[in-house]
């Protein structure tokens, strides 16, 4: 029987995962035992299948500095922090904030596509 934590964490990602996949020529992809999110090959989005967490790992060239001021985030490694990629972690214990996470999301996407996808998604 899944746990409370566990039922939160698992909503959040197929909360995520639905917004994700629902924006023009999104398609979800596994690599490094991850899921990665992306539109035209590349990626707007990685996370990881709910368990004991959830990582969720975006790029935030608007809004990075705000985000980075949250408790739950932190710079991306690997140097990507320079580019605006910022993560967030979420164990369960508290309430995980979705919407926040959505409109990061909609963010990386609009960072990531072509403007004539973006355009879409924007307008």
């Amino acid at each position: 029987m899944a746990t409370k934590r566990e039922t939160n964490l698992a909503a959040a990602f197929k909360a995520l995962r639905e917004l994700a996949l629902s924006l023009p020529e999104a398609t979800e992809d596994h690599p490094w035992e991850h899921v990665a999110w992306k539109v035209r090959g590349k990626a707007f989005c990685f996370t990881n299948l709910p368990g004991e967490d959830l990582g969720f790992t975006v790029k935030l060239p608007h809004s990075s500095g705000a985000a980075l001021m949250l408790p739950f985030s932190e710079p991306t490694g690997y140097g990507l922090v320079r580019s605006g990629w910022v993560t967030a972690r979420f164990d369960g214990r508290r309430k995980i904030p979705l919407p926040v996470l959505e409109s990061w999301l909609l963010e990386s996407y609009l960072a990531i596509a072509p403007k004539r996808l973006s355009a879409q998604v924007a307008g």
